[in-house]
């Protein structure tokens, strides 16, 4: 009996032991949670949110207000009550402004037939398509127009647009022909001299003034097209009187096509300005650009008062000198008719009547005076080294239509000199004797004793060299 019933005792001793152990667990998860909540308290409190379906979890606000009377709120709930009542002024605050803003929107539309958007009033016309949000203004979408499947409101005209390169479809090739055109970049001024001196070199070869123009209308000359008139002057200076005479027919040529009167008078101010520097290269360019100045005049390429904007302004002895020589030749009688020889008779460009007067005038002008030396200067100055035979045959002509030995020393010994510097060649010089041969029965005629005094020429002619022994043995006899 006694040993049963300590064993009862044992396991009376251990259940009690057992529940002592299982009430601190108990205790420790209830700890445990209660901390876990607090926490949560705290993070609410913070924020002043709740989340969804968690305010019902919590007192009432007037459970909590008796609490509070009763002065049995535990600090956990207090901290719920003011999260609480954060979490429903910041509901009322947001509700509040929604609904002014409807009330803003509604007021701008005009005032007619203003409902509240929240009121079942204002749920009366479902097609309209104002916002029924209680947000934006409460326009129309898009005006009214728009939307899927319309490109515009009702009644709108549409113009035809101009295609766009830079948008996405564009397409070049349904735009119809595509022209090209090829820019020239405007000349820079090393490029300028390298391209138009060339050109005007050539010209004083063929004198062909289209073919000038259509050079420079291919080129990119933009605000320098006046300096082709400078570079033209500037190397006729240095030039023939000739390639003056092309250029002054140029500078006219030029005037409504490549260059405008404006551009040309520029030009002309311009070799005004430098002509210091022109005649360090050129000493007669006073006189020769006051000629220029007074033909482009003649010609109407210059206007007429380009003279009378220079009185009482020009300061330099040479810019005087040149305006001086261009207002003498054009205030002399029919001065503008006569420029048109201002630069001389000369260049395969003449006339041959021209050439033949000048020819006559010079022969005569030697048996006069007898200077070679002008003589030989006056033939160079007709630039005409292909017509030199017509020199040789007047001179024949008038040495047998002379009377006496002296037209005919002063004849052989002009030839000679024009035969020994190479003014006249062999075959100019045979060519004219030639032509006298052949004319010799016509100029008997007028002259009975041609033929004697032909054969006495000629004797002396081969005597001095200026003939070959075959053109004296061809010459005819009675």
């Amino acid at each position: 009996m006694t040993g049963r019933t300590s064993e009862l005792h044992d396991t009376i001793t251990i259940c009690h032991s057992t529940t002592h152990t299982f009430h601190d667990i108990i205790s420790f998860s209830v700890a445990l949670h209660e901390n876990m909540r607090l926490n949560f308290f705290s993070s609410i409190t913070t924020l002043g949110v709740f989340p969804m379906g968690m305010e019902e979890e919590f007192p009432d606000e007037d459970e909590l207000n008796e609490g509070e009377v009763n002065g049995n709120w535990t600090p956990q709930e207090k901290a719920l009550h003011e999260a609480r009542l954060k979490a429903k002024a910041k509901r009322r605050l947001r509700r509040t402004s929604s609904r002014d803003s409807t009330r803003e929107s509604l007021s701008e539309s005009g005032g007619e037939n203003i409902t509240d958007p929240t009121s079942p009033k204002g749920k009366i016309n479902l097609n309209d398509r104002k916002s029924r949000m209680g947000k934006g203004r409460g326009l129309p979408k898009k005006g009214g127009a728009g939307g899927k499947g319309v490109w515009g409101a009702a009644g709108m005209v549409y113009e035809l647009e101009e295609p766009d390169a830079r948008d996405p479809n564009y397409d070049e090739s349904s735009q119809g022909d595509t022209v090209y055109e090829t820019v020239a970049p405007e000349l820079e001024e090393e490029e300028f001299e390298k391209m138009v001196n060339p050109i005007v070199q050539e010209y004083f070869e063929h004198g062909d003034t289209k073919e000038v123009e259509a050079l420079l209308k291919e080129l990119n000359l933009g605000s320098k097209k006046y300096k082709v008139s400078s570079v033209a002057v500037s190397l006729s200076l240095e030039g023939k009187a000739s390639h003056r005479e092309m250029t002054s027919r140029l500078l006219s040529d030029l005037v409504g096509s490549v260059l405008t009167h404006g551009e040309l008078a520029h030009a002309f101010d311009n070799m005004l300005k430098e002509l210091g520097d022109l005649i360090l290269d050129t000493p007669e360019a006073a006189q020769m650009l006051g000629q220029f100045i007074a033909r482009a005049i003649a010609d109407h390429a210059l206007p007429l008062d380009f003279l009378d904007r220079y009185k009482g302004r020009v300061d330099c002895d040479h810019v005087r000198a040149a305006l001086d020589r261009a207002a003498v030749l054009l205030s002399i009688k029919h001065g503008i008719m006569r420029l048109d020889n201002v630069w001389g008779v000369g260049g395969g460009q003449r006339p041959v009547r021209h050439l033949i007067k000048e020819m006559n005038l010079l022969l005569k002008e030697y048996l006069i005076s007898g200077d070679v030396s002008e003589a030989e200067r006056c033939l160079r100055d007709l630039e005409v080294p292909h017509f030199h035979h017509e020199l040789v045959y007047e001179a024949v002509v008038m040495v047998l239509e002379s009377s006496g030995d002296t037209a005919i020393q002063m004849m052989v010994k002009l030839l000679q000199v024009f035969w020994k510097t190479g003014l006249i060649t062999l075959d100019q010089m045979n060519r004219g004797f030639q032509r006298v041969y052949d004319e010799l029965p016509d100029i008997n005629l007028d002259v009975p004793h041609a033929h004697t005094i032909l054969e006495k020429f000629v004797d002396l002619c081969f005597q001095e060299a200026v003939i070959t022994k075959q053109l004296r043995d061809t010459c005819p006899s009675r």
